[in-house]
């Protein structure tokens, strides 16, 4: 299985990711401010489902391509280190406008559906398939063996990390609605910084990784 040493390290890059404001967190934020802590926590449940969809189709699809070829690999590495750049210069740039996913005028939604739509939007957000696709093979070991039951591990970790931050931020932001509603600008603050470390991720990812 996965050796410690990775584990750990994947633990600490996918927190690193996770706690940054994506499209998932800003879509459970949203729904917590609009609606208050149920809501955010069934979104949360729907991302979640929507991530674990990710995990098993990046496990079953690129575990043993990965574990055969070098050339895949690094082609899948680069491109994702690329668009994590991409990600982040585009918070970076449109940090300004994430004051639209936290007007609390939004009407009630029933269980269900609130799932459903957070469901959708964690199977569609490109952080987390882009962090699929290009770090969770890094961490496998193939001298163990096993590798898509290695992803599959890796892939649980990094979505037992996210139901804690994710939430963290749902009830968060349910407890301080009223503070957000007056000064939407702090938003900015969080967009900025959550760009830079994308594009700090971006780079780390580009430079790191198996050569042999």
């Amino acid at each position: 299985m996965v050796p410690t040493d990775r584990l750990a390290a994947f633990a600490a890059m996918s927190f690193l990711l996770i706690v940054v404001p994506g499209p998932s967190v800003l879509f459970v934020i949203g729904r917590a401010l609009a609606q208050g802590r149920r809501a955010a926590l069934t979104t949360v449940a729907g991302n979640t489902l929507g991530a674990c969809v990710l995990v098993v189709a990046v496990a079953l699809g690129i575990g043993t391509v990965v574990e055969r070829s070098v050339l895949v690999f690094t082609v899948l590495k680069l491109a994702g280190a690329a668009y994590l750049v991409y990600l982040g210069v585009r918070a970076v740039r449109e940090r300004g406008s994430l004051r639209a996913s936290f007007t609390g005028d939004a009407p009630a939604r029933g269980g269900p559906r609130t799932m459903w739509e957070g469901f959708a939007v964690g199977v569609a957000n490109p952080k987390t398939i882009v962090f699929f696709a290009a770090v969770l093979p890094q961490f496998a070991d193939r001298g163990q063996g096993h590798v898509t039951a290695q992803l599959l591990l890796l892939g649980l970790v990094f979505n037992l990390i996210a139901v804690v931050c994710d939430s963290m931020w749902g009830l968060l932001a349910a407890t301080v609605r009223g503070w957000f509603a007056r000064s939407p600008k702090r938003l900015a603050m969080v967009g900025g910084i959550g760009g830079f470390t994308m594009i700090g991720l971006g780079v780390t990812v580009a430079a790191t990784g198996r050569r042999e």
